[in-house]
Formats: C-alpha cells, sequence, structure tokens
C-alpha cells in the first residue's frame, strides 16, 4: 500500500512539473541588428580624433619645412573630405528618418 501511495503521489508530482514546463513560454531571442548608433558614436568619440591629430603632425611637419602651400593645399583637402564624411552622415540619419517615415 505504501509503495502504491508513492508511484501515485511522484506520478502526479512528475506530471505538474511536465505540464508547469510546457505552459512556460520560451524566451525570445534577442534581435541580431548592428547598432548604428553606437558604431557611429564609437568612430566619432575614438577614430576620428586620431586621424585628425595624425593630419595636425603631417601638416606641422610639413610646415616647419616651409611647404606651406602643400600644407594649406592638403589642408582645404581634408577640410573637403570632412565636409563629405558629414554629408554622408547627415544623408544616413535623413534616410532613416525617411524610412521611418514611409513604413510606420
Amino acid at each position: 500500500m505504501i509503495a502504491i501511495d508513492f508511484a501515485e503521489t511522484a506520478s502526479s508530482g512528475v506530471t505538474q512539473l511536465l505540464h508547469t514546463l510546457a505552459s512556460t513560454p520560451l524566451a525570445e531571442p534577442a534581435p541580431k541588428g548592428i547598432d548604428t548608433n553606437g558604431v557611429v558614436s564609437f568612430f566619432a568619440s575614438k577614430i576620428a580624433p586620431i586621424l585628425l591629430a595624425v593630419l595636425g603632425v603631417i601638416f606641422i611637419g610639413r610646415a616647419s619645412r616651409g611647404e606651406i602651400s602643400k600644407v594649406l593645399t592638403s589642408s582645404a583637402i581634408a577640410i573637403v573630405g570632412l565636409a563629405f564624411i558629414a554629408g554622408a552622415a547627415t544623408l544616413f540619419f535623413v534616410g532613416d528618418y525617411l524610412i521611418d517615415l514611409i513604413f510606420e
């Protein structure tokens, strides 16, 4: 009798456990996308200052050798390049805004 009561109690406990596990929703996987804001802020805070410092050292080195015209030309090219980069970043954010506007 004791063995039968134990078997029924164990069977009931296993059934309840299986029912609880079956009714528990599974966690949804995290979306796998690129954090574009994080990438842009990383480049703006880490990479861009290093590149500007390297350009500054090159310009100072050329200016100390008397190549002022080359320094001015390189500076103008660097400024135009930064303007293109800023324009591309602006288009990136405007495009994101337009996509959100159209598809939402």
